[in-house]
This record gives structure tokens, sequence and C-alpha cells, in this order.
């Protein structure tokens, strides 16, 4: 699995780990970058995606959210945020809750998928009309990676995903949750995002500026409210 580093570590703050979206991972980068202007933060790619080497057979998103554990288990990281993007935030919710003891918090940025959206035709329906929001160079950014991809892997991840639901895996978190919505989203509505925040024991909920893909045209976006959340378990222990 290939992860790209920035920053450097700081003792007593929290590295982050971030999830790559569905299939594509170099948007992530600029968002990256502003995490590691006060920690270290990895961006991980899911095998057979973007990356990272293909895996030896299809995973659901309990398994890619096991490679991710894995992955940190091999890095030796101390308690981490474990942070994703869109359907990434599937995936980093199945990682942390594999390694509880190892996970200081979690953040589901743009989580998915919306129960309005729960299926193929109702979940295309709502990318294309948030598309019409985001940055036209996003599509062109996302375009080598989908080709890598292909079809066949795409409908498996998209199918995956429709099958996994997040807010099972929230329910008995040990750690914050915090959870964070661009206003102009088309795929998550604000009541969903709401009610996820609740569904976990501790969660907080945060809108910041854009759409679903936020992090692209505003990378400043998550990196405070993540800084914050890092500093309070610093200041709080484990």
């Amino acid at each position: 699995m290939r992860a790209r580093t920035v920053g450097r570590a700081v003792p007593g703050v929290p590295e982050v780990v971030v999830v790559q979206g569905m299939a594509v991972s170099d948007y992530l980068m600029p968002a990256l970058a502003r995490l590691g202007t006060w920690t270290r933060a990895h961006l991980v790619d899911l095998p057979g995606l973007a990356g990272s080497g293909d895996p030896p057979q299809e995973l659901d998103v309990p398994g890619y959210g096991r490679a991710v554990a894995a992955w940190l288990d091999d890095a030796a990281l101390g308690p981490v945020v474990v942070a994703g993007h869109s359907s990434g935030t599937q995936v980093a919710a199945h990682a942390a809750a594999f390694r509880p003891g190892r996970t200081a918090a979690l953040v589901l940025a743009s989580p998915t998928v919306d129960p309005v959206a729960r299926s193929v035709p109702r979940l295309l329906l709502r990318w294309r009309l948030d598309a019409r929001r985001e940055p036209g160079e996003l599509g062109r950014s996302h375009h080598p990676e989908w080709l890598r991809a292909g079809p066949r892997r795409l409908w498996h991840i998209v199918r995956a995903h429709l099958d996994d639901h997040v807010e099972d895996v929230l329910a008995d978190l040990p750690f914050p949750v915090l959870v964070l919505r661009g206003r102009r989203d088309r795929l998550l509505t604000a009541r969903w995002a709401r009610e996820l925040a609740r569904t976990a024991p501790d969660g907080r909920f945060l809108e910041v500026p854009g759409a679903h893909t936020f992090v692209w045209p505003y990378p400043d976006a998550w990196s405070e409210p993540i800084r914050s959340l890092a500093a309070g378990r610093a200041e709080g222990g484990r």
C-alpha cells in the first residue's frame, strides 16, 4: 500500500492518517499539506487503487478497513487521528474500530452513503448534481486514477459502499468522532450528517464551505477542526 507523508511528528500531538476517496487520492494532497503544518500526516491509498498494488481478491469495505488497520500496525504509529473523505469515511470508520486502543479520534469528512442515495440511480443523480458545484478541474484530477481502477473495479467499489452502513460502526466507538459537511453538498444532507454525529457516543458536527469535495477548493477547511480535535485528545490522554 502506498502512503505519502508530510510534516513532522510533534511530541504530544497525534499524527493524522487520511484514507482516500472513491478510487482517487491525488486531490487530497493540498488538504494533507495543511495538516502537515502542525503534525505528521499520512495519505493511504487502498489496495488496487491510486498508487497501491492489487489485492489478491476484491475487498469489501470492512476488508479495506482491515488493510488500513494492518498498515497502521506495520507503521508502528501511536494513537492517531484516522480521517476519511467521502467513501473513505466508511473505510476509516472500520479501520478505527479494528484498533480502538490506538485511535485518538475519527474524522468523517463528507461521509457516505446518505440513506437518501442508497441505490445506484439515486447515488449517480446526486453525484451529478453535486458535480455542478465542484471546480471543473477536479474531474480532470480524478481521471487518471479512475482509468487505473477501471470500470469493473469502480462498479465493485460502488456496490460495496452502498452495502456498507457507516452508522452501524459508530455506536460503540470509545473515542471522539467529528463529522464535517460542506454547506453546498448534494450527496450528504445536513440532517443525516447530524444524525451520524449523534450516533457516536462522543460525536461532533461542523459545516464548512464548499460542496462534497470541499477539501479540494478549501484545503484549509478541515485543518483547524482536526487540529483542535487532536489537541483535545493530547490534553485528555487515552
